[in-house]
């Protein structure tokens, strides 16, 4: 298997390198104009020289071009420099051109003095044929540039997302342990279960979370699960509710733990300040490829959702994974009412089969 995969690979660079597609190219190029003189002469020796001599001095120009004047005067902006020499390259190899041609058309005195009456054209398709090449090296290192650099961006993106997440994980984690270190000191018989919950949330960052995307039902098993630890956690203080409504028999697919931030806050910057009993109300609905995410906590009259107010890091990281992942793709409303603090979330998905 690795021998035939290091075929392949040796292969491939062959195929790709740049001897290889120019002696194509020139093959090609050749063929093509040996076809048109042999159809005009229908003489193979003259067809042949010919197109051998024009071909000599078209690569000469060609490359002096490509390996010469475009890279010490072309790239470096000395445009007209670059023009100078161009037309002086084409000034000295057509004559040389010419005169070949005029050689080895002895015998062919039509032929000859056609060839000097129409010399300002084979000037000309020099100068073109040198111009292009130009035109075709810019092109190709501008399309270069770009995939290289949508490359590194992309690499980037990558690597902000896997920072953004790994604060993520470390923030609910430690907020979760300050939960179960409570309940272990009041030894609580619940302390059991929210190791298990516990565990399981962790099984799914760990191992589902490192993915892109994951089952959109995965992420609504651990929000189930989140929320079954604040029960546990506030027991008979809080009212929390958690209603899901999705397109039957759809499968989507989501970006991992974009939903635990706004979570945490509802909890530890609306509930844990409530006086009295509170409450948390969660609600998701996806219909027609939209999932509609509501959050909505209980508050006192007196406070103030830190959350936006203090930046926190939760929402912080939550907002430009939001941008990173969705750009455009969805709509963030955040309402400060007398009584709650309410979080609107709109996200556009994608089917399961088509990620």
């Amino acid at each position: 298997m690795s021998d035939t995969l290091s075929a392949s690979k040796t292969r491939y660079a062959f195929l790709s390198s740049k001897p290889f597609y120019h002696g194509v190219l020139w093959c090609c190029y050749i063929s093509l104009m040996f076809c048109i003189n042999y159809s005009s002469s229908g003489n193979f020796q003259i067809s042949i020289g010919n197109v051998l001599i024009h071909s000599f001095f078209l690569a000469l120009i060609i490359y002096t071009n490509l390996y010469f004047l475009i890279p010490n005067f072309l790239s470096k902006k000395r445009i007209l420099s670059y023009f100078t020499l161009l037309i002086i390259s084409c000034i000295v190899f057509t004559p040389l051109e010419l005169i070949c041609l005029y050689w080895n058309l002895s015998g062919f005195d039509d032929a000859r003095a056609y060839l000097l009456q129409n010399q300002f054209l084979q000037y000309f398709f020099m100068f073109f044929a040198a111009l292009a090449s130009s035109v075709f090296k810019i092109a190709k290192e501008w399309l270069l540039q770009e995939r290289t650099k949508r490359a590194l961006e992309n690499k980037n993106l990558q690597s902000e997302l896997s920072f953004l997440k790994s604060q993520i994980n470390p923030h609910f984690l430690f907020n979760t342990l300050n939960s179960l270190y409570a309940l272990t000191l009041k030894k609580s018989d619940k302390a059991p279960e929210i190791v298990l919950r516990l565990s399981d949330m962790m099984r799914y960052m760990l191992y589902e979370s490192n993915e892109k995307t994951v089952d959109l039902e995965k992420e609504i098993d651990s929000i189930k699960n989140y929320l079954e630890l604040e029960k546990i956690r506030y027991g008979e203080k809080a009212l929390i509710s958690f209603d899901y409504e999705n397109d039957p028999g759809e499968q989507y697919c989501i970006a991992p733990l974009i939903f635990i931030p706004f979570l945490e806050n509802a909890f530890k910057h609306g509930l844990s300040n409530s006086l009295d009993k509170g409450f948390v109300k969660v609600s998701i609905t996806v219909k027609n490829k939209l999932l509609q995410f509501d959050i909505e906590n209980s508050k006192t009259k007196e406070a103030k959702d830190e959350r936006f107010y203090k930046g926190g890091i939760g929402l912080t990281n939550v907002k430009r994974r939001l941008e990173l992942i969705f750009g455009q793709n969805y709509k963030l409303n955040i309402s400060d009412a007398e009584n709650s603090f309410i979080v609107a979330l709109e996200l556009k998905l994608q089917e399961k089969s088509k990620i």
